[in-house]
């Protein structure tokens, strides 16, 4: 029992030890990465600036016809003829398409015997009745029956009328969308018919610019496949509802187009200026860190170093370091590369433009503006 206990004993002390020897260094090795100086990371800077920015506004739109529509037929039939090329402008009432009337045609020649009988018939009985030889529900009914047999023909013109498809406003046309012989039903597209001149741009903007935006407000618009060409415009209908998901509402302005460089559908950038100016806190794009809890910024900012700190090699520092603190702000308006701050940053102060995915509340930075981000309120692209 004594031998057990004592190995027991032993056993105990050893093993001990070892895990007291493993937890005193996994302790001082844990103090050694904790206190390590960390080196300072490199980055850009920019200073927040003063700006006086006229008061406007930019945004994205679609560009709309204002009269634009896939031509229909009202009647079912056959295509008899085509009357118009693809691609081509037309007027107003324009032939486009003539279908088979054969049948309709024979029906109102029919209609037309009738109501010329019924007609004369109606004229005899009124004769008549004026000599008092018939009753003057007679001429009545003679009368009642000649009048339908005109209706009669008129709607039977009506549905030849139907059956030639005329544009129902002045535009250019689409691809055609059928061929001769083909048979056609009643809403099916025969082409497509667009009014170029002039044409509607719609966008979107919040409604913080709901009661500034109102009719006759100048804008110019751009688009990217014809760059350097500006269109001019005027507001002619702002939304009077907020879309509740969004929070913003739409306008609509109209843009001159003679030469039908605006196509419907197509993407434009527009801008507009309200009048007046109002003084703003500048900073370069890249140095908010957009979030969906909030956009931030690092500040940097200068502090004493504490007494012993060292570099890495451990050769101590002196001096004061430049360390960076997160600060939430609120951003405004854009111009290019730049950013309006309206709240959370003075002019003066300094943030940091690149390497934001590097840094952490506090660290050292060492400034190198040698490469940085643009920070142009109109950057061009340079065509390389």
């Amino acid at each position: 029992m004594l031998r057990w206990v004592l190995m027991l004993v032993g056993v105990l002390v050893v093993f001990g030890g070892v895990f007291a020897l493993k937890a005193f260094f996994a302790k001082q090795t844990n103090n050694f990465f904790d206190n390590m100086p960390q080196p300072a990371v490199a980055v850009s800077a920019a200073a927040a600036t003063p700006q006086r920015w006229a008061e406007g506004g930019e945004a994205v739109g679609t560009l709309v016809a204002v009269n634009g529509t896939d031509v229909t037929t009202e009647a079912g039939g056959v295509v008899r003829s085509i009357e118009f090329e693809a691609g081509q402008p037309v007027a107003a009432g324009a032939v486009l398409v003539r279908l088979n009337t054969a049948n309709e045609e024979a029906t109102l020649k029919a209609l037309e015997t009738s109501a010329k009988l019924a007609e004369t018939q109606a004229h005899r009985w009124q004769q008549l009745g004026q000599d008092k030889l018939v009753s003057l529900d007679e001429v009545q009914q003679r009368t009642a029956a000649a009048a339908a047999a005109r209706a009669q023909v008129d709607a039977q013109r009506a549905l030849i009328a139907q059956k030639t498809i005329r544009a129902p406003f002045s535009g250019v046309l689409g691809l055609r969308k059928v061929n001769l012989g083909q048979f056609v039903s009643p809403g099916d597209a025969v082409v497509s018919l667009q009014q170029l001149d002039p044409i509607y741009l719609d966008f979107s903007l919040p409604e913080q610019l709901a009661g500034k935006l109102v009719e006759g407000t100048v804008v110019r618009a751009s688009i990217d496949s014809l760059p350097g060409r500006a269109f001019d415009g005027k507001v002619t209908a702002v939304e009077p509802q907020v879309d509740a998901n969004t929070r913003n509402f739409k306008a609509q302005a109209t843009l001159r187009n003679p030469d039908g460089a605006l196509r419907p559908g197509g993407f434009a950038k527009v801008g507009f200026d309200l009048g007046g100016e109002r003084d703003v806190v500048v900073i370069p794009q890249t140095a908010v860190s957009f979030n969906p809890y909030g956009n931030a910024v690092f500040v940097i900012g200068k502090v004493k170093r504490k007494a012993g700190e060292t570099d890495m090699q451990g050769k101590p520092l002196t001096g004061d370091k430049l360390v960076v603190t997160q600060r939430f702000v609120k951003t405004g308006a854009t111009r290019g590369d730049l950013i309006a701050v309206t709240d959370g940053l003075k002019a003066g102060e300094q943030v940091v433009t690149s390497g934001l995915l590097k840094l952490r509340n506090g660290a050292e930075v060492t400034i190198n503006n040698d490469v940085r981000p643009a920070a142009d309120a109109q950057p061009k692209v340079e065509n390389r």
